[in-house]
């Protein structure tokens, strides 16, 4: 029996288990599809089946604008990603930036770390509008938004990869005469850089998040544009929910992208997974 289980691939596990909680999550929801039928509103205004939002994604219906509910959520996504995209590299490179200055000088830390926390602790839509009254341009304010967001999980997780380095590493390099330079390029950067991705991990959903969040402020063709008009019925009400399933399945994405390319960019790690 042990021999059998030993044969199985390791993926297999993971795998039915997706499979067992969509399962569930699918089932939930057309029992609550089911329970808007019988009421007065209107089903797929408050929770349609599965069903409707499928037939509405593949049909050829021109909804608005001369295109298809598809054709109408790709092209907001495209200029939504594009913003999270640029608010997320600049993020993830000044968080890299700050967790190394942080190491380098504790009164650095002190300064800016517990300002940094206090940011977060800001709801989207409330530092959106100061964002936006500061630099008067509501693009700019969709990539600023999105590196505040990428900013802290990057930086705090990068500097508790600094601050992991053992103790015995550094005495090491000092028995070698090693100069600071040399300990950061040799110890602290590679200890720190799966902390990085764990970092990135934990923003790049949250990018895209409040990318389609500062789009609702003010309308120009992003997704969160098209969900307010969808949801006040200036288009297909089916728009919103395809949105609501695209922005899901992007953001689950966007962390296994950042999962791959920390894969490749630490193939020691790949190897340690390998024979676990």
């Amino acid at each position: 029996m042990k021999k059998r289980l030993a044969a199985i691939p390791k993926w297999v596990p993971a795998v039915l288990s997706a499979l067992l909680w969509v399962g569930v999550l699918i089932l939930l929801w057309e029992m609550g599809a089911r329970k808007m039928d019988v009421t007065k509103r209107t089903p797929e205004n408050v929770l349609p089946h599965l069903k409707n939002i499928w037939n509405a994604l593949i049909s050829t219906k021109k909804v608005a604008g001369g295109k298809t509910a598809l054709g109408i959520v790709m092209s907001g996504a495209g200029m939504t990603l594009i913003r999270a995209l640029y608010g997320f590299i600049a993020g993830s490179v000044l968080g890299f930036g700050l967790a190394l200055m942080m190491k380098l000088s504790g009164v650095v830390e002190r300064l800016i770390f517990p300002y940094l926390m206090l940011i977060q602790m800001i709801p989207i839509l409330g530092l959106a509008p100061i964002v936006l009254s500061i630099t008067g341009d509501i693009n700019v304010s969709r990539i600023v938004i999105a590196g505040i967001l990428t900013f802290y999980p990057v930086a705090a997780n990068t500097l508790a990869g600094f601050n992991s380095v053992e103790r015995e590493k550094y005495e090491l390099m000092y028995t070698y005469a090693a100069s600071k330079g040399t300990i950061y390029r040799k110890v602290l950067i590679p200890q720190a850089i799966p902390y990085f991705f764990t970092g990135l991990k934990i923003a790049a959903p949250m990018a895209i998040t409040a990318s389609i969040l500062v789009d609702t402020l003010q309308g120009d063709g992003g997704l969160g544009c098209i969900l307010s008009q969808s949801l006040k019925h200036a288009m297909s009400i089916y728009v919103f929910w395809i949105i609501v399933f695209f922005s899901a399945i992007i953001g689950i994405l966007s962390s296994k992208l950042m999962g791959l390319l920390e894969i490749l960019v630490l193939p020691n790690k790949r190897r340690r997974r390998a024979r676990v």
